[in-house]
């Protein structure tokens, strides 16, 4: 990812107004959610974009500015000055060199994760086409996130009750983690979808691994495919829309359980296609 690839030519300064650790202590991802009161009037985003930050320096790579995004966790808000808030969830990431074997850490990520409350960063953007609300209040939508994907599922199912308040249509959120103690926002430590469990159109349901401390994979195919039937009746209408968000990993698993579903991989590819086709399949994956 590359800064050129994405930068309008103006960045913003941002001030860290809080950081919270919203995994449990006692598990192996540090994930905070981080909110930022921007440096400006207006900075205009929506569910689904992402912002760019920036970290300058001399880096491995021999870059001078170190470029990621990261998906809003939250819908527009402004602070108590009145400036633009953002929240960004953020997981502390380390890597491992597959040939050396040594442990490089992720430049953006502890980056973000080490800032204190008054630090000020650089961002740009936001980037992305939004998941937009459709106009049919009575459209159904089957939202799948991986890990920090729920971000922009979070601010969608929000703007969704918060704001939108009439919408009529289902609303099927599967979220997979590897045990319930990498659930964001459905954990002990913050539980932000329980509010909406009481709705008669919101529905969520957990993916996890059935050995969490082993390397088994996340089990998302046993999620859906318990649910398949109304699944499938989802897609049959022609104004449902899916939106998927996570390592773009995700994809091939949906791909699997979806050919599994439908019957057959010529089927499910017609399917998908008439789905992007419609703007009624719409990714955010990385």
């Amino acid at each position: 990812m590359r800064l050129e690839d994405f930068d309008t030519g103006i960045s913003y300064q941002a001030r860290v107004l809080s950081t919270q650790r919203i995994t449990a202590a006692e598990s192996r991802d540090e994930v905070r959610e981080i909110v930022l009161e921007v440096e400006r009037e207006e900075f205009d985003y929506q569910p689904g974009q992402s912002i760019g930050v920036i970290v300058s320096g001399d880096h491995p790579q021999g870059h001078k500015h170190h470029f990621r995004l990261y998906s809003v966790a939250d819908t527009p808000q402004s602070s108590g000055s009145g400036k633009p808030r953002v929240t960004l969830c953020v997981k502390r990431c380390n890597y491992i060199d597959e040939y050396s074997g040594e442990r490089y850490e992720g430049i953006s990520s502890n980056y973000l994760c080490d800032r204190s409350v008054g630090d000020i960063v650089t961002i740009n953007g936001p980037f992305g086409i939004p998941f937009a609300v459709p106009e049919d209040r009575e459209t159904d939508l089957l939202l799948i996130g991986m890990g920090t994907g729920i971000a922009p599922f979070r601010a969608l199912v929000r703007h969704l009750y918060e704001d939108v308040k009439d919408y009529k249509g289902k609303v099927r959120l599967f979220y997979g983690a590897q045990s319930g103690l990498e659930m964001l926002y459905m954990n002990e430590e913050k539980d932000d979808f329980s509010q909406y469990y009481d709705r008669e159109t919101f529905e969520a349901f957990k993916a996890l691994s059935p050995r969490p401390n082993w390397a088994d994979p996340i089990a998302m195919d046993y999620a859906l495919e318990e649910r398949s039937e109304e699944i499938l009746s989802m897609l049959d209408s022609p104004h449902a829309r899916v939106y998927v968000a996570g390592r773009a990993d995700i994809l091939e698993t949906l791909d699997r359980v979806f050919v599994h579903m439908i019957g057959s991989a010529e089927q499910w590819a017609r399917r998908k296609a008439e789905l992007k086709a419609g703007q009624r399949w719409v990714e955010l994956v990385y």
